[in-house]
């Protein structure tokens, strides 16, 4: 049985550094026996179907994997299309409403506690809001991710040392929903 999967890489492409050609990417995820293998946009998201179960595992592989063609390291994060599907689906705020560059996922490699939050005053950063769900933050951004406090605040190293993270528009979380859709 195989599953389809979503590789979430961090921090490549951005401002023509740490570049990652995703003929390449596609290219190296094949290479590493996967399937069904796409991508989307420049700033790395991929899908391919892999036939084990362990997340992290594939994670790890990929890593290695770009950093010996690439010779960088990049965190990579892989979910599941269930996983996705769920973060989509659990969302707090009304995204049906909301133009996707308004609402933001960013998803952790492991589950995060609110209290690591419990400094931030919340209230300050009004009409801006968050919401913790499994293993992701919801970020409502009214004015979009560039012009926003509370994500340059959430940003802090104080509130995300020792995690891997990486963001992504809803747009492009709905997006990747439905390519890992089985």
């Amino acid at each position: 049985m195989s599953t389809m999967y979503a590789a979430l890489l961090r921090g490549i492409n951005v401002s023509g550094l740490r570049r990652v050609p995703m003929a390449e990417l596609r290219e190296l995820l094949g290479e590493l026996g996967h399937e069904d293998v796409a991508t989307y946009l420049q700033s790395g998201n991929a899908v391919f179907r892999g036939a084990t179960d362990d997340e992290g595992a594939l994670a790890a592989g990929l890593e290695r994997a770009i950093e010996e063609r690439f010779g960088f390291p990049v965190d990579c994060l892989v979910r599941t299309g269930a996983y996705l599907a769920g973060v989509a689906d659990a969302c707090p705020f009304p995204a049906a409403r909301l133009e996707g560059r308004q609402l933001h996922v960013t998803y952790f490699d492991r589950a995060v506690d609110a209290s690591r939050f419990a400094s931030l005053d919340v209230e300050a950063f009004r009409p801006e809001e968050f919401r913790l769900g499994d293993r992701a933050l919801y970020l409502y951004a009214p004015d979009g991710l560039g012009r926003s406090k509370l994500a340059v605040a959430l940003g802090r190293p104080a509130f995300t040392r020792g995690l891997v993270a990486t963001s992504r528009n809803w747009n492009t979380v709905l997006k990747l929903v439905e390519m890992t859709r089985d």
